[in-house]
Formats: structure tokens, C-alpha cells, sequence
């Protein structure tokens, strides 16, 4: 790609908010060096796909020659950003915080390059602040600013708890980038609030406003929020075999998504991709996530490993067969009318789960729909299978 090129990517593929964007855009195609901030609070010890997608912004960002500013939020996860959340974050203790962020640099090294970036904790200069310097830097905010949040809202309406300390995070977010002088600040969509208020404090302190860019979430393989307590995420620590058979699990109406925000392919060659049907696709996508994590050979072996173990081995040569009439189905509804489950409650339990596949890729949605085609094959358990005539 052009130069040129890469500006337009960076500012659209997957972004779902710029601001300004006249002005990022005008500085990118300058000889400006622009300080990017972004930061992590390490209130996990695994990095997920959903994470990198910014992080692969932050990459772009280097590889046209700006300054990465990663801080760690040793100070801020203490509090919890409530970003998102529906109901109150737990504060981390520091030793939990401490634990969490062993491995977590060296995950994020697997995209950003981290000797081009300045790294900074923001206990640094939050522990140093005031009581007095934070009421100073709260009266920059007003509670119906807060209370505006959705998720603040919603836990409101729903008489869920709502702490003071919550309304406190996007002020010291703010602060970071008061901090280091941020240029831009990066964030998922989620974030656009904390990030507006780094804008505000900068302005109170006489710094120049940093642009914003927000990028779009990335569900989980199930469609909802990609997450641990989901059981839905995939790491980056996965092994190969194991990140591609969770991304062929993933739900059909994802696929376009994953490409997307996870790969680098360009827009012509998913949209070629997506042509082919959801199964080939999905092929497509596993294999290009494997291998933009870990190589060409290693997907090719991941590939070859999932269609030994789930397409080929597996198969008896013969198994009942079903018609099924519609374009779209209730998977619950295809095993309760193949008798291979007893009721259409027996058979959502067995497909959340995790035990049942649809040509190989495990499906774990209750509700899931699928669309059949000629030759699909549907397995429960390790020793039932069905195909679709």
C-alpha cells in the first residue's frame, strides 16, 4: 500500500470514531512525530484477539513512524473502569495486579514492537497527586456528565449499585494523558467516554486536546462479549490447533467481522472469501489467524491437524441421513427431529455444553441457527453423527 493508503486504513478499517479526523489526518500526512497513547489495565493474565485489534493499530501507528506511549494501569485497576460493565468492578489488590502482569508484556510484544515504545505505569504520578489536586481535577466533570454513561443508567434503573470511586476513572484516565502529553488515544468504542476526558483535562492544564480513535469490539466465538467467564475468548497464548478450532466454532454471522478486525486481508479478498459459503470461509479465517500469529507452516499444520481429527477420522462410513427443508434451522430442532436428542430441552444442554459440532467446529450457542447444506455433518457426542441429504 501506498502511504497514502495506510492513512485511509488506519482511520477506517474497523474504527467506529475519529476525532478530529480533518486534523489526525492532516498530521499523519506531515513529518510530525505524534505521541499515541493507550493503556492497559492488567486486570487479567491473558491477552485475547479482542484486545489486539487496537494493538494492531498501535502497530500501524509505528509503522509509520510514531511513538507508541504504553501505560500500564498499575494505579487505575485498583479502581476498576466501569466501562461496559453492568454491575460494580471489583478493585484488584496490588499483588493480584502484580501477577497479572507477568507474560502480559510479552504478549503484546507479539504485535507492537516494544523497543520503539516508551513504556509507563501510571502509579508514577497518581501515587505523587493530592486530595486537594483531585478535587481540583473533579470539578471539571459533573454527575449528569456520569450518569449520561449507559451502563451507569441501566444499573441505575435496574436499582444495581452504582460506586463514587467509578466516577473517578475516566478523571485519572484523563490525567494519564495530561501525563505524557498525548497527541491521540487509542481505545475500543467502549472507551470513547474515559477518552473524552482526557481531552477535557488537557485543556484544563493548557495542552493541546489529543485526537481520538476508537475501534469496533470483537465478540466472543459465541456472539456475545468476548471473555473468560464467557468461556468464549481466544488468546493469543492458544496453541495453534486450539486457536483454530475455536475460530471454526465461531457463529456464521461473524465470519465478515473476524476478517475484518483480526486479519490483514483487504477488503476485496474477504469479500472473495465470503462468497464461497460460511464453511470454506471460516477455513479461510482460521487459517489466516494461525498464521498471522504464528506462520504459514503452523497453519498449514493446525489446518491439516483439524480436518485429520474432525472431518476425516472421526467419520463412520455410514450414518443416518436428514432432509432438511429450510434455509435456516434451530439446531435444537435438527437433533430432536433426528431422535438424536429425547427434547429440544436435552438438546440445547448438550449443544451449550459443548457437545455438539457441525462439521467439525463445536457449536456452544443454545439457540444456535444454523444453514444447512448438502452434505453437512452434524455429530453429538463422540459416537452420533447425521448428514444432511
Amino acid at each position: 500500500m501506498t502511504h497514502k493508503e495506510k492513512i485511509k486504513d488506519l482511520l477506517t478499517r474497523g474504527v467506529t470514531n475519529v476525532i478530529e479526523k480533518k486534523h489526525l489526518e492532516t498530521s499523519l500526512k506531515s513529518s510530525k512525530k505524534l505521541r499515541v497513547k493507550f493503556g492497559i489495565d492488567p486486570t487479567g493474565p491473558d491477552v485475547h484477539i479482542g484486545h489486539a485489534v487496537v494493538l494492531w493499530k498501535l502497530r500501524q501507528f509505528q509503522d509509520l513512524g510514531h511513538k507508541v506511549v504504553l501505560i500500564i494501569g498499575d494505579f487505575t485497576a485498583q479502581i476498576g473502569d466501569p466501562s461496559d460493565k453492568e454491575a460494580e468492578r471489583q478493585p484488584l489488590s496490588a499483588d493480584e495486579i502484580k501477577k497479572n502482569l507477568k507474560g502480559y508484556l510479552e504478549q503484546i510484544g507479539k504485535i507492537v514492537d516494544l523497543k520503539k515504545v516508551e513504556l509507563k505505569h501510571n502509579g508514577e504520578w497518581h501515587r505523587k497527586g493530592t486530595k486537594q489536586k483531585m478535587i481540583e481535577e473533579a470539578m471539571n466533570f459533573t454527575v449528569n456528565q456520569m450518569l449520561k454513561r449507559d451502563n451507569f443508567a441501566k444499573r441505575l434503573s435496574e436499582d444495581k449499585p452504582v460506586g463514587l470511586h467509578e466516577f473517578l476513572y475516566p478523571l485519572l484516565q484523563g490525567m494519564d494523558s495530561v501525563a505524557i502529553k498525548a497527541d491521540i488515544e487509542l481505545g475500543g468504542n467502549d472507551q470513547y467516554f474515559n477518552l473524552l476526558a482526557g481531552r477535557t483535562l488537557q485543556k484544563r492544564y493548557g495542552q493541546k486536546e489529543q485526537d481520538i480513535l476508537t475501534v469496533d469490539l470483537l465478540e466472543g466465538t459465541d456472539g456475545r462479549k468476548m471473555s473468560k467467564s464467557y468461556n468464549n475468548a481466544i488468546y493469543l497464548l492458544d496453541k495453534p490447533s486450539e486457536k483454530y478450532g475455536k475460530i471454526m466454532s465461531i457463529k456464521d454471522e461473524l465470519i465478515e467481522k473476524y476478517f475484518l478486525l483480526a486479519t490483514d486481508l483487504t477488503i476485496k479478498e474477504i469479500d472473495a472469501i465470503i462468497k464461497k459459503g460460511p464453511r470454506e470461509a471460516k477455513g479461510s479465517l482460521a487459517f489466516e489467524i494461525v498464521k498471522r500469529y504464528h506462520g504459514e507452516n503452523v497453519a498449514n499444520e493446525a489446518a491439516s491437524d483439524f480436518e485429520k481429527k474432525f472431518i476425516k477420522k472421526e467419520l463412520p462410513d455410514e450414518m443416518p441421513e436428514i432432509k432438511i427443508p429450510y434455509l435456516t434451522q434451530s439446531l435444537a430442532d435438527i437433533l430432536v427431529d433426528a431422535k438424536m436428542a429425547v427434547s429440544k430441552s436435552e438438546a440445547r444442554r448438550l449443544i451449550e455444553q459443548g457437545g455438539v459440532r457441525v462439521d467439525g467446529a463445536c457449536i456452544g450457542e443454545r439457540e444456535a441457527k444454523i444453514e444447512p447444506t448438502r452434505g453437512m455433518i452434524i455429530q453429538v457426542g463422540k459416537r452420533k453423527f447425521l448428514k444432511v441429504k
